[in-house]
């Protein structure tokens, strides 16, 4: 069953430790918020080969997300495990493409070349800035009536599971679940970082209620990439205009590149907005190397103050999909 008691937790980041030579390692930050204590134990080895996990930072994060993250008071909120809020999943989402994750060694000798240091180049530079703070995603534990095994603080208190939470294999299949992906998110003056994670033997096709691993997906290649046979980018979404001038919604269009070597029917294909709507395109068969201008389909709505678009081929895998926050009136935006 997916994990209970998700969410975000708000706080200031107070102090750090590496842990390398458990079992199972993490990497732990102590937050405090609104006067309570918090310890976020991040993976940073799996207990599955391969052990390495894939890893993204983004220095430049931009997403709807962020407005209703910046107003949430410090703590830890629980968060509804569906779309259109501030829950994460990495599929559904559109936070950032597969492809730009990377195998990360958990801990090798010497500056700036494993998982840790590249956590900590962020979390400490968080500690250091007054302003700053961090927004952990992931499942809470605690309170406890011991006090924290790393920190020392009572009562016990922590957030754990920061990393994608679907696609699972079979041992972990019973944490799948779809928007509980768990993530790190840095506010800086001016400036969101965002920290992926996830396990290489996890499946980036799931289910659309339960999360797990979809029958005959092929398992992910060396590097979690995608493996011959996924969809993923085959049809590009390289254009929107989100804000047609005039109060028409149905004006709205999505401009889509057949990045193939072959022709590709877009019958039954669909589009999926920021809420979940979906809505199937009626085609156009779109030639290799082709792009095509089409209606958004109802009850597909693209907001003007931010949103996503996904793409779905007609046995439901994604193929694509993309993110902004912002729509000028009349303005056709570019991805």
């Amino acid at each position: 069953m997916p994990l209970k008691s998700y969410g975000v937790l708000a706080g200031r980041v107070r102090d750090r430790k590496r842990e390398g030579s458990s079992d199972s390692p993490h990497y732990q930050i102590l937050v405090e918020a609104g006067g309570t204590q918090f310890r976020v134990a991040v993976n940073v080895l799996s207990s599955q080969a391969p052990a390495e996990l894939l890893f993204r930072a983004d220095e430049n994060f931009d997403h709807p997300v962020l407005p209703g993250l910046a107003a949430l008071a410090d703590g830890f909120t629980l968060l509804d495990s569906a779309p259109g809020g501030l829950a994460l999943d990495f599929l559904r989402a559109n936070l950032f493409p597969r492809t730009a994750m990377r195998v990360i060694p958990s801990a090798l000798p010497g500056p700036d070349n494993d998982l840790a240091d590249r956590i900590e180049h962020f979390v400490q530079r968080a500690e250091a800035d007054p302003t700053a703070r961090l927004y952990a995603f992931g499942q809470r534990w605690g309170p406890e009536s011991t006090a924290d095994k790393i920190f020392g603080f009572t009562p016990g208190n922590g957030v754990h599971d920061i990393h994608m939470n679907q696609g699972n294999s079979r041992k972990f299949a019973g944490d799948d679940g779809i928007w509980q992906d768990g993530a790190l998110l840095f506010a800086f003056p001016g400036q969101w970082v965002a920290v992926f994670l996830a396990f290489q033997n996890q499946v980036w096709h799931t289910d659309p209620v339960t999360g797990h691993a979809l029958p005959g997906t092929p398992p992910a290649a060396p590097g979690g990439q995608p493996a011959p046979g996924e969809p993923d980018r085959q049809v590009r979404i390289v254009a929107a205009l989100p804000n047609p001038v005039g109060p028409a919604p149905e004006d709205e269009t999505v401009t889509l590149l057949n990045t193939t070597d072959t022709s590709i029917d877009l019958a039954d294909w669909t589009l999926v907005d920021r809420a979940g709507h979906r809505g199937s395109l009626p085609g156009p068969a779109l030639p290799a190397g082709h792009a095509a201008r089409v209606t958004v389909p109802a009850p597909v709505v693209l907001g003007n103050h931010g949103g996503t678009i996904t793409l779905l081929n007609p046995d439901g895998l994604k193929v694509d999909g993309v993110a902004y926050t912002a729509a000028p009136e009349g303005r056709t935006l570019t991805f």
